[in-house]
């Protein structure tokens, strides 16, 4: 059987999209406008480490003015306009992230600091497949406020079965304290929930407290080891990763002993540098995961690819 196929000219196609009703070239995807969406992202970011899974928790971003009034105090206008140029960001503005963390160790589920408030923790670690009441421990880092907003709302406890840890010198100060509304609000209530530790206190098997202090007065960071895996939860020993981290001897208008804070961050800086241990930074870049090389006399962010997928 012989299949013949049409002859097909210019005119005949002419005439075929003549007679397309008017709806129908109207619904052309070509003339279709999107809706503006807005700037979006995820809300969680899952690691594995040796047996561990690691998940940051994306609670809240926003975009802050005047950031030469924050970090590099004791830097100049035109250093400080020159290390942004290199790094290719303003210097009118940035951009704020807040990273909580969780850890699964496969028999314990530990969360890192609680973000701004309760809404915002738990709405993150619902995205992230977890629920509050699974949380079996919660570290406080420290006692700023955008770390500890999400221990306790109206409700009470916002982690009902999960005992609480943070550092024993952290707490001293600022039960010692006025002015921290925060932990007037949240930590002291509670007081009774939680363990003290001291630096190189295990708070999990394969989880270790590292002080770090200077941020804070108690400020302290964790060191995670897995299957001969390392990374270190960094918390805020660098709250930006030009301006701060690049910059370690800039003073941080957060950093509450400004010098003890660039010793800890030259000291952090230079054991993840020589040992290529990645790191989480509570306020580093979502997904806020990196490592640090050195550059000159200082040191550089490299954000992590996929190094930790597999």
């Amino acid at each position: 059987m012989t299949l013949k196929t049409p002859h097909i000219n210019r005119r005949s196609v002419l005439l075929g999209a003549s007679a397309l009703p008017l709806s129908a070239a109207l619904a052309s995807p070509a003339l279709a406008a999107a809706d503006m969406m807005g700037v979006g992202s995820t809300r969680f970011n899952r690691m594995k480490l040796g047996n561990f899974e690691v998940t940051t928790l994306l609670v809240g971003t926003r975009t802050v003015e005047g950031p030469h009034n924050i970090f590099g105090l004791n830097a100049s206008d035109e250093d400080f306009a020159s290390a942004s140029a290199q790094a290719n960001i303003p210097t009118d503005k940035a951009q704020f992230f807040f990273t909580p963390t969780v850890v699964n160790t496969g028999s314990e589920l530990v969360l890192f600091d609680t973000g701004l408030n309760p809404d915002s923790i738990t709405g993150a670690l619902k995205a992230a497949g977890y629920s509050p009441d699974q949380i079996d421990t919660v570290v406080i880092t420290h006692m700023h406020g955008d770390h500890i907003g999400g221990v306790a709302g109206e409700n009470g406890v916002t982690f009902p079965n999960a005992r609480h840890v943070t550092g024993a010198v952290e707490f001293d100060a600022w039960s010692k304290t006025d002015g921290n509304k925060a932990f007037e609000a949240k930590l002291r209530p509670n007081a009774e929930r939680f363990d003290m530790i001291d630096d190189g206190a295990s708070v999990a098997s394969g989880i270790t407290a590292v002080a770090a202090f200077g941020h804070t007065p108690g400020h302290m960071t964790y060191r995670l080891e897995s299957e001969g895996k390392q990374l270190h939860l960094a918390a805020d020993f660098a709250n930006h990763y030009v301006w701060s981290l690049a910059r370690p001897d800039w003073e941080v208008k957060f950093d509450m002993d400004k010098s003890a804070a660039a010793q800890t961050r030259r000291r952090m800086l230079d054991m993840m540098a020589a040992d290529k241990i990645p790191f989480v930074g509570y306020h580093m870049p979502w997904p806020a995961v990196g490592y640090v090389e050195t550059k000159d006399d200082a040191f550089q962010y490299v954000p992590a690819s996929y190094q930790l997928m597999m």
